[in-house]
């Protein structure tokens, strides 16, 4: 209670200058805080630590906007973003893997951006590959604008390759066969033609979408696996396997991808740019001019054979209070500039095209086949459960290849998995359908 009285209280005279201080202290840092705008950046992995370096150069060329960047984990990205999506606590943009949008579309916790891009004079639909953009437009709607870009290309052993008699690289399924079937003869039993890791998807799934394949049917309502063409696909895959041309393991175990290539374990080895760096540090100085990258082959002449968009975009949260500030800095960081930029400090390959341009990458003779396999990339079907349909693959697939089952018995049960996964999708648009028929 004293205090309370106290409070009452007249101040005492010496108090009087002290408290107009304070006053006049604290309502300067208001107008101050006032004056400036701070965007929250989420990113993940390597690219929440260098994009930090190209924010004070933002920063001077747009007074009073502020980036704080929160780096993330991408192990613990995707379930910290649906936590401050259900807490109300996002960030006003975001970093999202591709087959992520689709999912936090659904949920309504980012931002349509099409009346954006058309008022842009730095972002426009012309200035990206078309299946670069393609992942981030759902529904006609653009929700994301490609930062960076990954796809898969053909890693080789040139040399190999040449003792075995087929000095350019595979363009078709029948010319990869032959050279597959070529480097297996050379290399002899205890070595192999390709390395296929079993419980990857993206293989088996870009040799479907290379034969023109729908993964879902009737509006992604349910699975399509055991249609033709994913079948035509599939069937080759296991008969790499069937043929003793891959080894019959995961990833995990194969000792040392580097290694194991170095040693000529495999000579052929499908993966994407992170390993451009990786191999290049790894390899042994000796083989500094003898592996290199090519587009992937096709199932005919037409060349390359399509591959995987994938990679990661920018969002805005459909609720942030500086929607307008945030997409400038997409805009920013979309620039050929920083786009160069963030390839130089992570090795990330730019989405948009004028920036490989660019000498570095211009010039990069193992750059240049994921340049020309940007030209022709696909998504993975745009619904948020595809991250559980991906897993499943790779599990069915398995049982296959190691002859638990037949191709068409894996075929029919990973049609009946991915229709189980897809259940409450059907019913939401089922309903949705009964709403509007009313």
């Amino acid at each position: 209670m004293r205090g309370s009285v106290a409070s009452l209280a007249a101040p005492a005279p010496g108090h009087v200058t002290l408290l107009v201080l304070l006053a006049l202290l604290a309502a300067g840092c208001a107008r101050q805080g006032d004056a400036g705008t701070v965007v929250e950046l989420w990113a993940m992995g390597r690219e929440g630590e260098v994009v930090q370096q190209l924010v004070p150069a933002f920063e001077q060329r747009t007074p009073g906007v502020h980036v704080r960047v929160q780096q993330i984990p991408w192990s613990a990205a995707h379930e910290k973003l649906l936590t401050a999506y259900v807490g109300e606590a996002m960030p006003d943009m975001m970093q999202l893997g591709n087959t992520w949008l689709p999912e936090f579309v659904a949920l309504g916790a980012v931002a349509p951006l099409d009346d954006r891009v058309a008022a842009s004079t730095i972002v426009h639909p012309d200035a990206y590959p078309a299946g670069v953009l393609d992942p981030n437009v759902l529904d006609g709607v653009t929700y994301a604008i490609p930062w960076y870009v990954d796809t898969r290309v053909l890693f080789y052993r040139a040399d190999l390759l040449r003792a075995a008699g087929r000095p350019d690289p595979p363009a078709t399924w029948d010319d990869w066969l032959v050279t597959m079937t070529r480097l297996k003869a050379r290399a002899g039993a205890d070595a192999y033609a390709i390395l296929l890791p079993m419980n990857e998807w993206q293989m088996p799934a870009i040799l479907a979408l290379q034969r023109g394949a729908a993964l879902l049917r009737d509006r992604d309502r349910y699975g399509n696996f055991t249609s033709a063409p994913v079948r035509e696909a599939f069937a080759f895959y296991l008969d790499l396997f069937h043929r003793d041309l891959a080894p019959r393991a995961g990833e995990a175990q194969v000792a040392n991808v580097y290694q194991d290539f170095a040693h000529g374990y495999f000579a052929l080895y499908v993966t994407g740019p992170w390993n451009l760096g990786e191999f290049a540090h790894r390899l042994p100085p000796e083989l500094a001019d003898d592996w290199t990258t090519a587009p992937l082959p096709g199932p005919d002449a037409a060349h390359p054979g399509v591959s995987l968009a994938g990679g990661a975009s920018l969002a805005v949260a459909r609720r942030s209070p500086h929607a307008e500030a945030a997409w400038r800095f997409i805009e920013y960081l979309s620039e050929p500039a920083q786009q160069v930029a963030l390839y130089r400090l992570a090795g990330d390959l730019p989405a948009r095209s004028a920036a490989w341009n660019d000498p570095p990458l211009r010039d990069d003779r193992r750059a240049r086949a994921f340049a020309t396999q940007l030209r022709d990339v696909r998504s993975t079907p745009k619904v948020p459960e595809w991250e559980r349909i991906a897993s499943v693959i790779g599990e069915h697939l398995e049982a296959a290849i190691r002859g638990r089952i037949t191709l068409d018995e894996a075929l029919a049960a990973l049609d009946g998995d991915v229709d189980a996964i897809l259940e409450k999708r059907r019913w939401m648009m089922d309903r949705a359908e009964r709403h509007d028929a009313h």
